[in-house]
């Protein structure tokens, strides 16, 4: 890990890339509020579960457990502690919630739940391309889509850092 890559609040790219590639089906509240504290920053489950319920942060997805009568567990997409840094980060730059609602986090958890969707959309079409031996025109037809996806989430990542940057520009200058 390059340190120079990491921020004054102790995390890097690779810390979230690492995590993340960790923990592909999620984690669960108490996964991602250890996350957090183990870098020395605070985060209660309470502040989690209002981040929350103010639409800062992604819901969770109730997914169930092997066994008899064990329920379900809540799990959130692990690029969630990444959306948490970014919001500490931007109330350390004295936005408010209310700017941040409005401002900057108002489509980030809907772009990572598309690009979540469209790997579970691709992944069956694959598979049962492979199980089934389509021929080379389907398998094409699934690579361009899957490139027209990836190529669509980008232009999303790019128009909603944009207006985040514009925002903070007009914060600056104020």
């Amino acid at each position: 890990m390059n340190p120079s890559n990491r921020h004054s609040d102790g995390w890097s790219d690779g810390d979230f890339d690492d995590l993340e590639g960790a923990h592909p089906e999620g984690l669960g509240m108490q996964g991602i509020v250890e996350a957090v504290t183990a870098k020395g920053d605070r985060l209660t489950e309470a502040t989690f579960r209002k981040y929350v319920q103010l639409g800062l942060l992604p819901r969770s997805v109730r997914v169930g457990r092997k066994g008899k009568h064990r329920g379900s567990q809540g799990l959130y997409p692990a690029t969630t502690v990444r959306q948490i840094v970014h919001l500490r980060r931007l109330m350390a730059q004295g936005f408010t919630i209310e700017e941040i609602q409005r401002e900057f986090l108002f489509v980030r958890g809907d772009i990572e739940a598309l690009e979540r969707q469209l790997e579970r959309v691709f992944s069956a079409i694959e598979a049962a391309v492979e199980h089934r031996g389509e021929d080379d025109i389907v398998a094409r037809s699934v690579t361009e889509a899957r490139a027209l996806g990836a190529q669509l989430l980008a232009t999303l990542e790019s128009v909603e850092r944009r207006l985040s940057t514009k925002a903070r520009m007009e914060r600056a200058v104020v």
